[in-house]
């Protein structure tokens, strides 16, 4: 069969008839600036530079999604927090955008056509969409409003803030979704469909509990509005998430992109009728840190563990791989796609991972 565009492939799933192979994206996020040869830094300032780089990557590995993303902290940025842009580095934050309970009250929502980064990262969109709309799915990148709402206040005294004064973290999360939504409305408008980023909401940061009471709520406003511009978000939290797994899905997402210290068959099992499941190489240890017959093995593996999820499921990274992963080993990811094609037979699946050296040695 001729290799589909990533649309084309996934119209024949939903359809439910014959593709070249399982959907596959390794998140390759900040590593597109290795392949187009620029700097990270040139994505904060340089729209073109932005959609060109996750343009060049697209094509070097043919994968099936392209995002619009940077760093956790464009939003906070673009409400007063600062940032710290290593030239050839992923942005960090530097400080947060109030210090104090009092100036909570003086936040306001970013307006994303004027204010920080944002407009960058709009106008890469319509590059990315003329370029390549019509034949690959592209996404627009969104700290949730819990994760954002950490960044405003500062980590660590957003937590003291949750215990002693939980009325004014609601306050800080209320100001924090208005930017989300913000966000959404215009990346929809531009054709993208947002997809979420929540680390904070893990149970490895906080509890179940802390979740449903801080995180939860304003996710949904943010996923039911979504939803209401005839868009799908798909979630990723990172770490452990097993106690909060149908939280998510009832929201009604289109995917979860879950952890790879998360265990993938156990999530199919659980939520896979749900929602699509997408995971879970790890970026650091296989995909950076490992050879190509360690991402032949691990993307087999999952392959395994997921390919019958009810609702669907997409071969990815854990999370966002390292800048510097070997391009070697994105290339032995969707490699293996190609060879076990779809639909899925085990056996093959098995066959190939017979023939991978047993001392984890590459082939």
């Amino acid at each position: 069969m001729r290799e589909m565009t990533p649309v084309e492939r996934a119209a024949a799933i939903a359809q439910g008839r014959e593709a070249d192979r399982l959907p596959c994206n390794p998140n390759v996020a900040n590593g597109a600036a290795r392949i187009y040869g620029c700097r990270i830094s040139q994505f904060n300032t340089d729209p073109e530079v932005l959609a060109k780089a996750q343009i060049a990557s697209y094509r070097r590995f043919g994968y099936d999604s392209v995002r619009i993303f940077t760093d956790l902290f464009a939003w906070a940025e673009a409400m007063g927090a600062k940032v710290t842009c290593p030239e050839d580095h992923t942005v960090d934050l530097a400080a947060p955008a109030v210090e104090s309970v009092a100036a909570i009250d003086g936040l306001r929502p970013a307006d994303p056509r004027k204010d920080g980064r944002l407009p960058v990262y709009l106008e890469a969109m319509d590059i990315l969409l003329e370029a390549i709309g019509n034949e690959v799915g592209c996404s627009a990148g969104i700290v949730g409003p819990f994760t954002n709402a950490f960044f405003l206040y500062g980590v660590d005294a957003s937590f003291r803030l949750m215990r002693k004064n939980p009325q004014a973290f609601h306050k800080l999360c209320r100001v924090s979704l208005e930017t989300c939504l913000a966000y959404a409305e215009a990346a929809i408008d531009k054709g993208l469909s947002p997809t979420i980023s929540e680390p904070m909401s893990s149970c490895t940061v906080v509890s179940p509990a802390a979740f449903r009471e801080f995180s939860l709520p304003y996710l949904k406003e943010l996923v039911d509005f979504i939803k209401s511009h005839g868009r799908s978000p798909v979630i990723h939290i990172c770490g452990a998430t097993k106690r909060i797994w149908h939280d998510i899905a009832d929201l009604g997402v289109g995917g979860f992109s879950v952890d790879n210290v998360v265990n993938l068959k156990d999530c199919c099992l659980t939520i896979g009728h749900k929602t699509k499941i997408l995971g879970h190489v790890d970026p650091a240890s296989v995909m950076y840190g490992g050879t190509v017959a360690d991402v032949r093995r691990k993307t087999l593996e999952c392959i395994l563990d997921a390919y019958d999820s009810p609702k669907g499921y997409v071969v990815m990274s854990g999370c966002s791989l390292p800048v510097e992963t070997p391009l070697t080993n994105i290339e032995a990811m969707l490699q293996v796609v190609r060879e076990v094609g779809y639909p899925v037979r085990p056996d093959t699946v098995r066959d190939l991972l017979d023939r991978l050296p047993s001392d984890g040695a590459d082939a």
